[in-house]
């Protein structure tokens, strides 16, 4: 993190930049000429956002009275960009909002209800679950625009030949692991220390990291403890990996997955293109894809991702109007299509599952696990709380804390984000 001079100097920074090609920019607009409005993209710029950019050009040959300033924001900094914009009343009239941030930024007054809007005309075409994700206090602030959660892949070739099955449970991950490495003399799993991929452990327990109804703080429930303790013995024992806890985990798992150096992980669809390209999936139907493993308390699942499209309430009512037309458009049935085949996404209505869709098998199996995915409480600091699992899951992991102290000072941490939730 930035200190002093040089943060200061950075929010200002960012603060002219918003401004400049922001919700606020009127006088750019000539009086009876087209409207200009501001996308803000926040998707990978080499992968995803050229087809955005094509939809952008297609939806401005159906409207000749908008223009849209495409603009690709790195996800990283796009939310406390639009933080700072929207403070200063400079942020782009659409956004789009990690499903996390939604909420938060509802909170804050800076998007626009939805409800009854031109953007929510088709409603009933959305899953429902990702409605509720995209909701503050009841009302709704997003339209779902993509949409992931995590999943267990597995290379189909190498579990056949150690002849073992995808795993229910996380006793039967160990069991399969060790196995694999026997007959194949490759780790069976590879695990990760970050606190999104540590999720699913605790819905495997019946909890979470808060009781957002309750407003109690849970990262030290015994049933808690019992979930990151099934999560750690992950990383020790035959066919398990051990923790990485460099900067480049994240890499180093996913580069010997797509490689056939290991058997399995836990990840998302946003890896599916990068799955193709790796030596283990030149054949694409050698993924194998299932729903996470299972706890003890025999729940299994994993956080609703993705990301909705939202509008700046402090943009003017014409911008507004416009905003929602392109909002409507990128998230029709056509579009979604679209996406899901030059990106590898999966859409977020079940009229855009048409059997070319599905005809990937990225997409397909990862649309048998979405029933599973959990929608995160609409607490507008819940995002947040992943920050401090970040910091502590790869001390616990490497020995360098125990679990009990890891999950302290987490929770230490958690009542500075929740002041208002008790222990």
């Amino acid at each position: 993190m930035r200190r002093g001079i040089a943060a200061t100097a950075l929010v200002a920074s960012l603060a002219l930049a918003a401004t400049a090609c922001g919700g606020d920019s009127d006088s750019g607009d000539k009086a009876g000429g087209p409207v200009t409005i501001t996308w803000w993209d926040t998707s990978n710029a080499t992968n995803e956002a050229p087809t955005y950019q094509a939809l952008v050009k297609e939806f401005e040959a159906a409207n000749k009275d908008i223009k849209v300033n495409f603009v690709n924001v790195p996800f990283d900094q796009a939310q406390n960009k639009f933080d700072t914009a929207a403070g200063s009343k400079g942020a782009p009239d659409v956004l789009r909002s990690e499903v996390g941030w939604t909420p938060a930024f509802a909170k804050k007054g800076f998007f626009l209800p939805l409800d009854g809007t031109e953007a929510l005309a088709e409603q009933d075409k959305f899953k429902s679950n990702l409605l509720e994700q995209a909701k503050y206090e009841g009302k709704t602030y997003g339209v779902p625009f993509t949409t992931d959660t995590l999943a267990f892949v597995y290379n189909k070739a190498l579990f056949a030949k150690a002849g073992v099955e995808a795993p229910k449970t996380w006793d039967d991950l160990k069991k399969a692991a060790a196995t694999i490495k026997d007959r194949t003399g490759v780790d069976g799993y590879w695990g990760s220390t970050a606190g999104y991929y540590a999720q699913p452990f605790l819905y495997g327990e019946g909890t979470d990291m808060v009781d957002a109804d309750a407003k109690k703080i849970t990262i030290k429930s015994a049933e808690a403890k019992k979930a990151y303790g099934t999560w750690l013995d992950l990383f020790k024992g035959k066919g398990l990996h051990k923790a990485d806890v460099t900067a480049d985990a994240y890499a180093h798992i996913q580069d010997a997955f797509v490689n056939g150096k290991v058997a399995s992980i836990i990840q998302g669809p946003w890896e599916i293109t990068n799955f193709y390209k790796g030596s283990a999936f030149k054949d694409k139907n050698n993924l194998g894809i299932a729903t996470v493993p299972a706890g003890t308390a025999g729940t299994a699942g994993a956080p609703t991702g993705g990301h909705n499209l939202s509008v700046y309430a402090g943009s003017s009512k014409e911008k507004q109007e416009a905003a929602l037309k392109f909002v409507k458009f990128m998230t029709s049935a056509k579009a979604q299509e679209t996406i899901a085949l030059k990106n590898s996404t999966l859409p977020t209505r079940d009229d855009a599952y048409t059997d070319q869709v599905k005809a990937d098998p990225g997409i397909a199996g990862y649309q048998t696990v979405l029933s599973a995915a959990q929608p995160r409480p609409a607490l507008p600091e819940y995002s947040s709380l992943w920050g401090p699992m970040d910091d502590e899951l790869p001390q616990i992991a490497s020995g360098k804390e125990s679990l009990d102290k890891g999950l302290g000072d987490a929770e230490a941490a958690f009542t500075k984000l929740v002041p208002d939730f008790s222990k």
